[in-house]
């Protein structure tokens, strides 16, 4: 009788463990920590050459190299946008349009534009006073990057953006320099 008692015992205790168990995360962010995007956004300011100095790449990209991106404005609040991501089979070109849909939040699914995304928008989480350097992701953490206007970006700016990466939930262990 001890013996099934505490047979039963250790079975509720593996029973009880199991539902206190928490899914695998998601993407490169915490996912109960808050994420704002940059309010004070300027997409006429943003609009222009960026290159990508460092990332969170998306599942099963592998790494490419320091891309770059245009963002050339077409309307207020509207971009078209072309350039090279790095996706699981390597360098890839994309194109498209976007549309800011909020403070500092960007749309990019029309077109072929950034489909490593999965269809989430970006949100430019940080930008330095000067739209020198960047840090944008989504909101899920399933992506995000540090943009430069110069291949080879100020050590302090690019801090700056691990910083406010970090703030936003992001591991700041599993950005990717290029």
């Amino acid at each position: 009788m001890p013996g099934l008692i505490r047979r039963a015992g250790l079975a509720l205790a593996l029973l009880l463990a199991g539902c206190g168990a928490t899914a695998p995360q998601q993407g490169h962010r915490a996912p109960g920590v808050m994420i704002a995007s940059a309010a004070l956004f300027d997409p006429a300011r943003f609009a222009g050459s960026w290159h990508v100095v460092a990332d969170f790449p998306a599942p099963g990209t592998v790494p490419c190299g320091i891309t770059r991106e245009d963002w050339r404005l077409t309307a207020p609040g509207r971009f078209a946008v072309s350039g090279a991501a790095c996706e699981p089979g390597g360098r890839s070109g994309f194109a498209g349009t976007a549309a800011v849909i909020g403070p500092g939040r960007i749309d990019l699914s029309a077109g072929t534009t950034r489909p490593d995304l999965g269809g989430e928008p970006l949100w430019v989480l940080w930008v330095d006073a000067d739209y020198r350097v960047a840090a944008i992701g989504t909101p899920s953490g399933r992506f995000g990057m540090i943009l430069s206007r110069e291949p080879a970006a100020r050590g302090d700016l690019v801090a700056a953006a691990r910083e406010a990466l970090d703030f936003n939930g992001y591991a700041p262990g599993r950005l990717r320099p290029r």
